[in-house]
């Protein structure tokens, strides 16, 4: 490794219901496990959540927000909504935070930010220059069931992914993120015993760093890309 070599930059997208503030406070373990490796970088989702606390506490602070709705005002993973609103508006988003805050190596989604930034990989492997990204770690990501969102899956994405899975979530089950694994060409999985978070237990540190060695800032993907479960 070069003496100068900058840590990754990833750009985060936190949760339905959350903000870039909460999701940088509760992922204050990933941040220092990663510390000198990677960065992460939070900003918040383009549309506010009308009442209502965060998908998984209510701290209060700043108000809610989300990528998308299923409804008016309203998201639900499992819906398969025939008229969503707001993706253009959260790819917009996406777009303006990697160029205004960047450079960016990459990506980590958690929850509905996942959903995303799977979004964003298979853009980004068809050739769209507005994400110039390399790979991405997706937490407790899913499959949007609209159909208007069917076009990012139609082909294998090809983009390195490490995919987090919580075996006991409540909120985005086990299955439905390995739906969005298999979306992707040689996917990396980890699974953990754990529930709706971002695991930072040691196995899960070493599956992290072990994902992100194969990249240098800058350079997208060093060593060749390969399928395989933690």
């Amino acid at each position: 490794m070069l003496e100068e070599e900058r840590p990754l930059r990833l750009l985060a997208l936190h949760g339905y219901r959350q903000s870039g503030r909460r999701f940088h406070q509760r992922t204050g373990a990933l941040r220092k496990a990663l510390r000198g490796r990677a960065e992460l970088v939070a900003f918040d989702a383009p549309h506010l959540v009308p009442g209502g606390g965060e998908e998984d506490s209510g701290d209060g602070g700043d108000p809610p927000r989300g990528w998308w709705f299923s409804r008016p005002g309203a998201f639900e993973a499992a819906e398969a909504a025939e008229e969503p609103a707001g993706l253009d508006e959260a790819l917009r988003a996406v777009e303006e935070a990697l160029a205004e805050l960047g450079p960016f190596d990459g990506l980590l989604g958690f929850s509905q930010g996942a959903a995303l930034a799977a979004m964003v990989c298979a853009l980004r492997a068809r050739g769209d220059p507005r994400f110039p990204v390399a790979f991405a770690v997706l937490v407790a990501g899913f499959v949007s069931r609209s159909p208007a969102h069917g076009h990012f899956y139609r082909e294998p994405i090809a983009l390195p992914t490490l995919h987090v899975v919580g075996e006991a979530d409540a909120v985005i089950a086990a299955p439905l993120s390995m739906e969005l694994a298999r979306s992707f060409v040689e996917p990396v999985v980890l699974t953990h015993p754990g529930g709706h978070f971002v695991p930072v237990g040691a196995p899960q540190k070493k599956a992290y760093l072990d994902f992100l060695g194969r990249f240098r800032a800058g350079q997208g993907e060093a060593e060749p890309s390969g399928a395989g479960a933690v």
